[in-house]
């Protein structure tokens, strides 16, 4: 059974390719730009890489046509129509892994883009994607020494995934909305921690020549890290939506469910497993939000959706359990926890963006929120002119709700009320709020929001206290004073992307490309040389001689015999198949664990229903 390693909501890879044949694409290093792609924030692309497609062997083409062979044929009986329809609609190719030239010319057309980047990203950025109708890729392939699973997120798993069922106007608009609320979902401290982990894992365990005791360390340090996570955070909760779904997702009734989540359509072990009485099958339902899943084992229970729609109800229904739309303390608290930058909004639409690190609560309520580090002050996600982290360089402190004993709050007064309680320019004031600050000192000036509503105040030769503790000194210089009587969101990130330099992100490690030996690279010659007999590229190739060399310097290998064995069967020469299901028999004689991969393969070649 291929298990599937898939934290943190992992990569969504998606494949569509050109309907032009591969082999007249450009081979090109980069991607083909278009007006989706023009608008993506310079802060994701510092995930993109080049696909760099000549970089793909004959192995791993021959590896990419064996799984999509194999996979594609069965789904077809148990793939949501979606699925299948898609197949069809958007041209993928079984025989060539996709190009992203000719990816992203089909995907325009449909209001999408791709691009490739290095193994898993950090779960915001992976959301914040797909919130553009982005999907991102991790271009590399699996080994074949790996050809049935591999930890790493890799192009098969597009493929045979997200790619059809992108096409489905509902579906894809899921998946977008997905990622517009899933990147402002905040994470605690240890999710990056845990995300980190896995990506080092991944790459380990794909890279050749691994020792066994690293990766055995690797696997430990995740699994202590996954039992040792405390109160799961909204980024938690919302990776499991997205593995019931997205993932691991069945769509229809209980008693006929079909399926659509691509971690099962990559995986013809699972997707067979999945449909057996052995897995038990649950209506689709909020209660998904808190049911964890062992990435370890088959999921001994999996969630039925009615149909597309009914997942976007489920995710807006679990956004409005977010710090997003609820605000308050308890918003505040998960932005504390997750030390990293964040950001509140409040009832006037003043937004504060920085890393928080302290609230001065009362009576469960909000009273004095304080950043530290750069902070920028903005409205309607555009920061307000002078207050970008340049003034807010050391943080940024102010009290939250009303003045004590006064019913009108602050951003309610109309200009007459202002005045009548002393709140004017050039004013010496003390306001107390409720809860007990107090800020006392002279106004400057201040800013109001679209609807008049006054949401900062600028204070000079100004104190703040609460009880005995001193917030603010007046020789701090000028104090900017938040107006809002309420928070009400609070999110992962900034209002206004370009108020930080968002361009920091660095990995602990990368995708690990191992030398090629002699003898490696003479065996991707023989595969390019059976590659280029099949496509009519070079007629004159003997199939014999390339057999004979396989068995003399290359025995072990098993997927070209297979290859071999499918141009003898389509020429129908018997002698030649003998020889080769000879030597296949003695592969799967010395290798007993490669048996079902090439019974498989040769029932490939022939079963007459596989796509072509």
């Amino acid at each position: 059974m291929k298990e599937k390693l898939n934290i943190y909501y992992f990569n969504e890879l998606f494949v569509f390719l050109s309907k032009l044949y591969i082999q007249n694409l450009p081979m090109s290093h980069s991607f083909e730009s278009n007006e989706i792609l023009q608008k993506l924030p310079k802060h994701l692309k510092q995930f993109i890489k080049p696909q760099n497609y000549k970089d793909y062997s004959a192995i791993d083409q021959a590896v990419w046509r064996y799984v999509m062979r194999k996979n594609v044929d069965f789904l077809s009986t148990v793939a949501h129509n979606s699925y299948l329809e898609g197949l069809q609609q958007t041209g993928i190719s079984i025989d060539s892994i996709p190009n992203m030239y000719g990816m992203n010319r089909i995907l325009k057309d449909i209001g999408w883009a791709a691009v490739a980047v290095d193994g898993f990203i950090p779960p915001n950025a992976f959301m914040e994607f797909q919130a553009y109708n982005i999907l991102v890729i991790a271009s590399d392939i699996r080994q074949l020494e790996h050809i049935e699973y591999t930890p790493a997120p890799d192009i098969i798993h597009e493929g045979a995934g997200h790619a059809p069922i992108i096409a489905n106007p509902e579906y894809a608009e899921y998946l977008r909305r997905f990622g517009e609320i899933g990147c402002k979902a905040i994470s605690s401290a240890k999710d990056y921690e845990l995300y980190e982990a896995v990506r080092y894992l991944s790459i380990i365990k794909e890279a050749p020549n691994s020792l066994k005791e690293d990766i055995a360390s690797a696997e430990k340090k995740v699994e202590d890290l996954q039992h040792n996570m405390g109160t799961p955070s909204e980024m938690a909760l919302i990776r499991n939506l997205h593995w019931w779904t997205v993932e691991y997702g069945l769509i229809g009734t209980v008693e006929n469910p079909k399926i659509y989540g691509a971690g099962l359509l990559s995986s013809i072990g699972e997707s067979a497993w999945c449909m057996t009485d052995n897995v038990k099958k649950r209506p689709y339902n909020i209660n998904a939000t808190y049911k964890n899943f062992d990435i370890t084992k088959p999921q001994p229970q999996l969630y039925v959706t009615p149909d597309f729609a009914h997942l976007s109800l489920i995710l807006e229904e679990f956004a409005n359990t977010m710090a997003l739309r609820k605000g308050g303390l308890s918003g505040v608290n998960k932005l504390i926890e997750s030390n990293a930058l964040g950001t509140i909004e409040l009832s006037t639409g003043l937004q504060i963006s920085g890393v928080f690190n302290t609230i001065i609560e009362n009576e469960g309520q909000p009273i004095y929120i304080q950043t530290t580090g750069k902070t920028a002050l903005a409205y309607r996600e555009k920061e307000l002119v002078g207050h970008g982290v340049d003034t807010h360089i050391d943080g940024f402190g102010s009290p939250i709700g009303k003045l004590k004993g006064i019913n009108l709050a602050i951003e309610d007064m109309s200009p007459r009320d202002l005045s009548a309680y002393n709140i004017y320019e050039e004013r010496i004031v003390n306001l107390e709020f409720e809860g007990g600050i107090k800020v006392s000192g002279e106004i400057i000036t201040g800013k109001r929001n679209l609807q008049g509503k006054i949401i900062l105040i600028s204070f000079k030769n100004c104190t703040v206290t609460h009880q005995e503790t001193i917030l603010f000194k007046s020789e701090w210089g000028i104090y900017d004073m938040a107006v809002g009587k309420d928070i009400v969101s609070a999110f992962s990130g900034p209002a206004d992307l370009n108020s930080f330099d968002l361009i920091t992100h660095k990995t602990s490690s990368n995708t690990i490309h191992a030398k090629k030996s002699k003898n490696r690279l003479a065996l991707e010659a023989l595969y390019q040389q059976v590659r280029d007999y099949r496509e009519g590229i070079n007629k004159t190739i003997s199939r014999t001689k390339v057999l004979e060399q396989l068995i003399e310097k290359h025995p072990n290998d098993w997927l070209l015999p297979v290859e071999l064995y499918e141009l003898a069967h389509l020429g129908n020469e018997t002698e030649l198949r003998k020889k080769i299901l000879k030597h296949l028999e003695i592969i799967k004689q010395n290798n007993p664990d490669l048996g079902h991969l090439i019974d498989d393969g040769l029932e490939i070649v022939q079963n007459k229903s596989i796509v072509k």
